[in-house]
This record gives C-alpha cells, sequence and structure tokens, in this order.
C-alpha cells in the first residue's frame, strides 16, 4: 500500500496581508519557514520516493524544507496542474477591503465553486487541472510508495475532496489549518 502526505505551502507574505496571491509568487515568511519546519519533522521518518509540488516560490520552499532529512530524494515534480486558483482582477487586493466593496459577490468569488472572479478562475475549473494531475499520480503509484505533494490551498482542495468524498460545498467552503497534514492510502 502506497501513502501520499498532502500539506499546503507555509505562509507568505501575501497570507499574512491577506492579500489574493493567485498567480503572485512570494515567498515564505519566518512564520512560514518554522511552519514548514514544523512539517519536516512531522514527516522525517517517512522514506519519501516521490515529491510534488507547483512551480512557484511558496510551494518550492516549503518541500524544499520538508525535504530536508530526505537526502536521496531526487524526484522532485515542479507540476503547473496544481498552482494556486487564478485570481484574474483580485490577484494581489486585499482580501478584507474586496469583502467591504463587494460583499454579495465576495462569498462567491472567494469559495463559490461556478463562480470565477473576474477574469479569474472558477473552483470547478482548478478541480479539473488538479484533477488530471492527480490521476497521472494515481496511475504511476508503485506498492509502498511514500509521496509528498506541496501545494496551495486551492489546489489541495480537489484532491482532498477525490480522498474525502466532499461535496463541491464542502470542498469550497473549508479553510486549511496551517502546518495540518493530510495522510491518505492508496
Amino acid at each position: 500500500m502506497a501513502r501520499i502526505f498532502l500539506f499546503r505551502h507555509a505562509q507568505t507574505t501575501d497570507n499574512l496581508n491577506g492579500v489574493f496571491s493567485g498567480k503572485r509568487d512570494p515567498d515564505l515568511t519566518e512564520s512560514g519557514i518554522e511552519e514548514a519546519q514544523k512539517i519536516r519533522d512531522q514527516l522525517k521518518e517517512e522514506k519519501v520516493t516521490k515529491a510534488y509540488c507547483a512551480s512557484n516560490k511558496r510551494t518550492k520552499h516549503t518541500l524544499e524544507i520538508v525535504l530536508e532529512p530526505h537526502g536521496g530524494t531526487e524526484i522532485v515534480v515542479a507540476d503547473p496542474r496544481i498552482r494556486e486558483r487564478d485570481y484574474g482582477d483580485l490577484t494581489g487586493k486585499s482580501k478584507k477591503k474586496t469583502e467591504e466593496l463587494y460583499p454579495k459577490e465576495y462569498a462567491l468569488w472567494h469559495r463559490g465553486y461556478d463562480s470565477p472572479p473576474p477574469n479569474g478562475e472558477s473552483m470547478r475549473e482548478v478541480e479539473k487541472r488538479v484533477l488530471e494531475f492527480l490521476k497521472e499520480v494515481l496511475a504511476n503509484v508503485w506498492q509502498n510508495d511514500v509521496i509528498f505533494i506541496s501545494a496551495s490551498g486551492n489546489s489541495l482542495r480537489p484532491i482532498r475532496r477525490y480522498f474525502e468524498k466532499m461535496t463541491d460545498f464542502q470542498m469550497a467552503s473549508f479553510e486549511h489549518e496551517p502546518g495540518k497534514i493530510y495522510t491518505y492510502e492508496v
């Protein structure tokens, strides 16, 4: 049996400032580095065989820290399909101010399944590309594989939905707990 360890990138400057990151590429804060180190410490005894991240600084940096005790891990794939959701016109804008200016639309843009932000990506669209990634990963799983996946919050949602059998609403509604690792057996 193989296992997948899924975790969200650690805190970034945009997370700290309450800004929609989307395609922006902020790095980890000092607290984010500490958060990644806690994930690393929890996973240090695992015999990782494959590791994936999105192709941005925050997921790569988090994965690099988590992999520190695993010096021989060579299979690290930066896959653009597990990148953060494109927030379109909201990218770089304050979540709080956006909610104040557009109270009705905010909930749909932020957590709606079929409602993309202006010029952005819906959760349905995110789910489609992320599930293509997951399908490929699962097709290449070997017995006893230990797989680490470092991704952004919105790209974790479809993966969690797949394994945890969530509804559209459930998938779009929760917040990820910082430093939490989700473990699945396949």
